[in-house]
């Protein structure tokens, strides 16, 4: 089985809440089989990224893929 399979890809995303920019252009890729951890300090915008990847949020810029689907 190969890792080198993209599972997870973050495009450029960022969040804005107004004023605010909780995502600032945000890009990476994680590969399927490949541990990840997402660390900050609080109000670094960890669960905005995360909610977007859930799909409870919506990116104000950028692209999410889980599997090669859109989110």
């Amino acid at each position: 089985m190969s890792n080198d399979e993209t599972f997870i890809s973050i495009q450029n995303v960022s969040k804005h809440f107004g004023a605010v920019k909780a995502v600032d252009d945000v890009t990476l890729n994680i590969h399927r089989g490949e541990f990840f951890s997402l660390l900050g300090p609080s109000g670094c915008g960890k669960t905005t990224l995360l909610r977007m990847l859930a799909g409870f949020e919506s990116p104000t810029i950028g692209e999410l893929y889980i599997d090669d689907q859109p989110m």
